[in-house]
């Protein structure tokens, strides 16, 4: 049985988000020179958003594909030949043969696209990732440090006790304050990178799935970013 794209999309986000979180720890261990020792907790919250944050994402890219398709059918070369020669017998040849028209990348909608996505959906994406991540952390925060490295958290248990998150220990003011502050310098650092993988993607693959799993690839470098950015 095939999977859905969003199930594959799923699947992707935690193999991606684990790849890169367990990477910025690998790295941020080598930059304070301390010896590494995993923190589950960390990796937990990270990819926890990456799995909240996967459905709204591909359905906004099946949003602007559908508003703004990358690419039209045109007539090829040979078709427009043939109907200027004014030849029946071999335009219905090329029609036998699919030959008549093949797409073509409508260069407008791809520019819209590739705006949209680098102002709206990456003010957005910063800014839920911004609240969701302070948010958890602050709920996850009476977690122990020795249940940061075990699954314990997840049941409550360790020396930190609760349930998993105190949503009542969550001050969303303080949320928000730190989200203002830190959103846009996130947004201006991803417009040095983001912008050229969305016009590849728009510009050279067809598929909503596809671009789904090249955006998620350049992700990992992108998600070692944000996991340094945001102190893990």
């Amino acid at each position: 049985m095939a999977l859905s794209p969003m199930t594959i999309a799923l699947i992707q986000a935690a193999v991606i988000g684990t790849i890169s979180n367990i990477i910025a720890q690998v790295i941020a261990a080598q930059r304070d020179n301390k010896p590494l020792s995993l923190n589950l907790l960390s990796l937990f919250q990270y990819v926890l958003f990456g799995l909240v944050n996967t459905p709204p994402n591909l359905l906004w890219q099946e949003f602007l594909e559908s508003t703004f398709p990358s690419y039209h059918p045109s007539p090829t070369p040979a078709a427009i030949a043939s109907a200027s020669k004014g030849s029946e017998s071999e335009l219905n040849a090329e029609a036998k043969e699919g030959k008549l028209v093949e797409p073509k990348l409508n260069k407008l909608n791809t520019a819209i696209k590739t705006v949209l996505d680098q102002t709206i959906g990456a003010f957005v994406n910063t800014v839920l990732f911004s609240m969701f991540m302070n948010g958890i952390q602050m709920g996850m925060a009476h977690h122990s440090v020795e249940a940061q490295n075990g699954l314990g958290f997840l049941l409550g248990g360790g020396k930190g006790g609760g349930d998993v998150v105190r949503y009542g220990n969550v001050n969303w003011g303080v949320v928000w304050g730190r989200t203002k502050r830190e959103s846009w310098g996130i947004v201006k650092a991803g417009w040095k990178f983001w912008p050229l993988v969305s016009l590849v993607n728009f510009a050279f693959l067809t598929s909503v799935e596809a671009r789904n799993l090249v955006g998620g690839l350049a992700g990992i470098g992108w998600g070692i970013y944000i996991n340094l950015f945001a102190g893990n």
